[in-house]
């Protein structure tokens, strides 16, 4: 090695494969990749990988869109469902106080004959569908309601507001719902 060598090393060290001779120093057993290797492959031109990025990507948004509007209609759904659910059940519940009315005009009807043995029961009957939401309509001097009160009987009067003179039957309201009108005897 010649000083000239030393002072440019990289002109000494390569190993170089011209015109198919290769260098004495590499293993000459080395599989170099055939040029029909590279002709079979067709390389993706640009345009070719924007095109695909840009349905990738449109494909994706579609997905998301769905999904978005999937996740917004269930929630309606529940929604709903729920609102259903609760008004099924708050109808079931006022159809069965409707039933339990006639109940408490008995009783009513047994406390005007007399008759003291049916007060603990309609006591105990009132308290639960009071504590659960029944209210009874006061009706007498109270300015006649069509949505309340129900006229069977006009007595004439002054000729002013109508009012609520005598009370027939008492009414019940449940929650905001009148669930029977009051039958009332209304003076003009």
């Amino acid at each position: 090695m010649t000083e000239e060598d030393v002072d440019h090393p990289e002109q000494t060290e390569l190993d170089l494969e011209v015109d198919g001779v290769v260098d004495p120093s590499t293993d000459g057993d080395a599989e170099t990749p055939e040029p029909s290797d590279f002709e079979t492959r067709e390389p993706h031109s640009v345009e070719a990988l924007v095109e695909s990025f840009e349905n990738v990507t449109t494909e994706r948004d579609d997905y998301r869109d769905s999904l978005q509007r999937l996740q917004a209609e269930f929630e309606n759904f529940r929604r709903r469902s729920s609102g259903d659910i609760e008004q099924r059940i708050s109808g079931g519940i006022s159809r069965l106080v409707e039933s339990l009315l006639p109940v408490l005009d008995a009783c009513d009807a047994a406390e005007d004959q007399g008759l003291e043995d049916v007060a603990p029961i309609k006591s105990s009957l009132e308290a639960v569908l009071q504590k659960n939401g029944l209210r009874r309509i006061e009706a007498i001097g109270a300015p006649f309601d069509p949505n309340q009160h129900e006229a069977v009987l006009h007595e004439t009067g002054d000729g002013g507001e109508q009012v609520v003179v005598e009370e027939l039957r008492p009414g019940y309201r449940w929650g905001e719902r009148v669930l029977r009108a009051a039958m009332v005897k209304v003076r003009d």
